[in-house]
């Protein structure tokens, strides 16, 4: 067996089949598929192992809060967090970043205030920042792409003003797929005094990222989106900044002490933890982290659809970086005279799960005139084989709508 075919063989859904085809998944981007180390774990856990965490003293509960913090030293360490204590839990990056807007929001934007974000950003790292400029009287400024989809750190230079409080981009687009230069973004905010926060939901899973070698201050994932349970996430924050900022959310386990009138907050990270926690799906973490460690590193597949896309007369492929080894292999595209959706549910007959729509990132979408865009995502268990039959298949379905 190959090592592609003993990866796929982890992961049961690839084994099926769409009106009578196998399926080629490519939606990946959206939400990966989950290997069975990651089934076995949440059903060990739902099977055996519920309790609530952290306040029993019976076995089951101790087991059950033994592996729900295990899942916390794994992702520390898997992204190089200076403590544990700055691994916040989360269902998702939708709620990370809505906790990072509320908690940023109250302990450092003041009316005046200004936040820039890139407007590539999904909407989930932009309605967010919305509702804070609304809530608290500051301005969201715009932080553009160019014509292939890349943002420049000159251009953020430009838009830094003694206003600023706070830049916010993705590690990748989930449109344009193109690998934004972290680094230079972090040194650029750090000379001038400003936070950095990033939404790393697409690239970590196809990137190592060190948070504190990137040098940012907030960074947010998924786990659905890299092999875990979905209803997951993460929240890592420097630590001071995290203990500068009040607690989003008030109940049980975030608290130390609690009186009629006034209550005392507990520390990191059970600060910013309120409540009964995914007791299942955390654990899942450590599995899911394995899974991506070892999947194999291969950019070939990447290189071709890259190229072959190129190659078709009337699509307009978008995120076009100066390198291509800047580039995930996430590949979004218009095409002259043959609507987005109506070529996703050709593909979809022909057994290829692709995305359609705005997905999630309106702004984007006016920026680049279109109403909406083709995406195909591979994770690294897309074989050669499914690449060309996902380029033989869009060039049939373009042409039957033709």
């Amino acid at each position: 067996m190959s090592a592609i075919e003993e990866i796929r063989s982890c992961f049961p859904q690839l084994s099926r089949k769409v009106y009578g085809r196998p399926l080629v998944y490519l939606d990946n981007a959206a939400t990966s598929l989950r290997p069975d180390s990651v089934i076995k774990r949440w059903t060990e856990m739902s099977s055996y192992s519920t309790a609530n965490l952290h306040r029993a003293v019976h076995h089951i509960a101790a087991e059950a809060t033994e592996a729900y913090e295990n899942a916390r030293d794994a992702v520390a360490e898997f992204i190089n967090a200076s403590a544990r204590e700055e691994v916040i839990f989360t269902s998702g990056a939708t709620e990370s970043l809505n906790f990072a807007a509320i908690g940023i929001g109250d302990a450092f934007i003041n009316e005046g205030d200004e936040i820039i974000v890139s407007e590539a950003e999904h909407h989930s790292d932009l309605v967010p920042w919305q509702m804070l400029c609304h809530r608290r009287g500051a301005r969201m400024v715009r932080f553009p792409v160019d014509d292939n989809g890349c943002l420049h750190p000159e251009r953020l230079r430009s838009l830094i003003t003694p206003r600023t409080k706070l830049v916010c981009v993705a590690h990748a687009s989930n449109v344009l797929g193109i690998v934004n230069p972290l680094r230079e973004f972090a040194r650029i905010c750090r000379q001038s005094g400003v936070m950095l926060l990033v939404d790393g939901a697409q690239g970590i899973v196809h990137q190592k990222l060190d948070v504190q070698e990137t040098g940012c201050d907030f960074y947010v994932f998924s786990g659905h989106k890299m092999y875990g349970a979905p209803g997951t996430g993460v929240l890592w924050g420097r630590r001071e900044l995290l203990e500068a900022m009040p607690p989003v959310f008030g109940g049980g386990e975030m608290i130390e002490k609690v009186g009629w009138e006034s209550s005392e907050w507990a520390p990191l990270p059970r600060k910013f933890e309120a409540g009964t926690q995914d007791i299942s799906a955390v654990p899942c973490w450590i599995p899911a982290i394995r899974m991506t460690e070892t999947m194999p590193q291969d950019d070939s597949v990447r290189d071709f659809v890259f190229s072959a896309l190129q190659t078709i007369p009337g699509l307009r492929l978008y995120g076009i970086p100066v390198d291509v080894k800047d580039k995930l292999p996430l590949f979004s595209f218009t095409v002259d005279g043959a609507h987005h959706e109506d070529l996703a549910l050709i593909l979809d007959k022909m057994g290829i799960a692709v995305r359609s729509g705005q997905m999630c990132a309106e702004p984007l979408m006016e920026r680049f005139g279109v109403t909406g865009m083709l995406r195909a995502s591979f994770a690294p268990y897309n074989t050669m084989q499914e690449a060309e039959y996902f380029l033989s298949s869009l060039r049939k379905a373009i042409m039957m709508l033709k």
